[in-house]
C-alpha cells in the first residue's frame, strides 16, 4: 500500500519544488539585472507575499476544503501582479498547472490554463527586442501537454475507482451468493439429520403406541411392552435431538473474531483502492453475539465499498469501540463528500445506506451519518450488546 501512496505524495512535493525554484530564479534574475532600486523593493514584495500565499495553502491543505479554489484564485492574482511588474515570472505558470489541475473542474480549468498561457505569452512579447514565433508557440506546447497529461491522468484515476468499485460489489455479491449457498445446504443437511433421527423416531413412537391401543384391552402385557419400548424410543430420540442441537453450534467470522475481520478488511481494500485504510480498536473487546460480529462485518464492508466508488478519499479509518452496553462502528473518510438530505431525497445511490439501516434494525442498532460536500463523510453505527453482557 505505501507503494501506491507514495508515488502521488513526490508528484505533489515535486510540482511544489518546482514554484519554488521557478520563483527563486525569477527574483535572482530580476535583482541581477536591476540591482536593488527602481521597481526592485516592489518585486521583492509581491514575491515574497506569492511564496507566503502558495505555502500557507500547501501546509493548511488538508483543512481548507471548498476554500481551495479561493486560496488558488489569490495565488493567480498575487502572480498576475508579478507578472506585470516583472515579465521574467511567467514561467511559474508551469506548476500553477498543476495546482489548477489539482483544485479545479475540468471546464473551469481549461479557462484558468487559457489565461494563465496568454499572460505568459504577453509576459514574454513584452521583454522580446523582436518577435519570434516560440514566444507563441512555447507556451502553448507547454500548457497543452500538461493538461492534456494531467486530465488523462485523472480520468484513468476516476475510471480505476469505478473498476475497483465494481470488485468489491462484485466480492460483496460473491461473498453474498456463497453464503447462500451455504445456507442451502445447511438446509438439506438439516433436513436429512431431521428425517432420518428425529423424524424416524417420532414414527417408530408412534407405531409402538398405535400397537399398545390396539392390544390395551385384549393383552395388556402385550401393550405395556409395547409402551416400554416407546419409551425407550423416547428417550433414544431425546439425546439424539440433544445432540443435534449442541452440534449446530454458531460459526464465527471464518474462523477469527471481528477484530481480525476488520482489520483484515481495511488491509485489503486499501491494498485494492490505492488508499489508506487505518483501523483502530478502543476499549476492551469482549465477546459479542455471532449475529452482531457478521453484521457488523457487513456493514463495514458495504461503507468501505462506497469510499471507494464515490469518495475520492486519500484516507478513511474504521474505528471499533467497545462501551459497557453497546459496541460501536465508526467509519471516516476525507473524500468529497455528500449532501445526506438530497441522497435520502432523490434515492439516488442511496441504496447503500438503505441496506446498513436495514440490517442495524435487525439488530437493533441505530446509525448516524454526517457528511458536507467537500468535507468528508462520518458514518457511525451503534448495536446494544446487554443481552451478551
Amino acid at each position: 500500500m505505501k507503494s501506491q501512496i507514495v508515488p502521488a505524495t513526490r508528484l505533489n512535493a515535486a510540482m511544489h519544488a518546482g514554484f519554488f525554484l521557478l520563483l527563486a530564479a525569477s527574483v535572482a534574475r530580476f535583482v541581477a539585472a536591476h540591482g536593488l532600486s527602481g521597481a526592485t523593493p516592489l518585486i521583492l514584495v509581491l514575491t515574497g507575499t506569492l511564496a507566503l500565499v502558495y505555502v500557507a495553502g500547501v501546509l493548511s491543505w488538508a483543512v481548507l476544503g471548498r476554500w481551495r479554489a479561493v486560496w488558488l484564485a489569490a495565488v493567480i492574482a498575487v502572480w498576475l501582479a508579478l507578472v506585470v511588474a516583472a515579465p521574467s515570472f511567467a514561467w511559474c505558470a508551469v506548476p500553477l498547472f498543476f495546482v489548477c489541475l489539482q483544485v479545479l473542474r475540468p471546464r473551469v480549468v481549461i479557462a484558468v490554463v487559457v489565461l494563465l498561457t496568454v499572460a505568459t505569452i504577453l509576459a514574454q512579447l513584452r521583454i522580446a527586442t523582436e518577435f519570434d514565433p516560440s514566444i507563441v508557440l512555447a507556451p502553448i506546447a507547454v500548457a497543452l501537454m500538461a493538461t492534456m497529461t494531467f486530465l488523462q491522468l485523472d480520468r484513468d484515476k476516476v475510471e480505476l475507482r469505478r473498476t475497483v468499485g465494481d470488485l468489491l460489489h462484485a466480492r460483496i455479491d460473491l461473498a453474498q451468493s456463497q453464503r447462500l449457498a451455504g445456507m442451502m445446504h445447511e438446509r438439506e443437511r438439516l433436513a436429512r439429520e431431521i428425517h432420518d433421527a428425529l423424524a424416524q423416531g417420532l414414527s417408530s413412537m408412534r407405531m409402538l403406541l398405535q400397537a399398545a391401543q390396539r392390544s390395551w384391552d385384549t393383552d395388556p402385557k402385550l401393550a405395556r411392552g409395547h409402551v416400554s419400548r416407546a419409551v425407550e424410543a423416547a428417550g433414544d430420540t431425546l439425546a439424539e435431538a440433544r445432540r443435534f442441537v449442541q452440534g449446530l453450534g454458531s460459526p464465527r467470522l471464518d474462523a477469527t473474531d471481528l477484530v481480525e475481520s476488520l482489520k483484515d478488511l481495511a488491509e485489503q481494500i486499501g491494498f485494492v483502492a490505492m488508499h489508506r485504510v487505518r483501523f483502530e480498536i478502543s476499549g476492551d473487546p469482549y465477546p459479542l453475539r455471532p449475529e452482531v460480529e457478521a453484521g457488523l462485518l457487513r456493514i463495514a464492508q458495504g461503507a468501505l465499498a462506497n469510499v471507494s466508488e464515490h469518495a475520492r478519499a486519500e484516507e478513511a479509518a474504521v474505528t471499533l469501540t467497545y462501551v459497557e452496553e453497546c459496541v460501536v462502528l465508526d467509519i471516516r473518510d476525507d473524500g468529497v463528500g455528500f449532501d445526506p438530505d438530497s441522497v435520502r431525497a432523490s434515492g439516488d445511490r442511496g441504496n447503500g445506506l438503505r441496506m446498513i439501516r436495514e440490517r442495524l434494525a435487525e439488530l437493533g442498532g441505530e446509525m448516524v451519518v454526517e457528511s458536507v460536500p467537500g468535507e468528508g463523510t462520518a458514518l457511525a453505527v451503534a448495536v446494544p450488546t446487554r443481552e451478551m453482557r
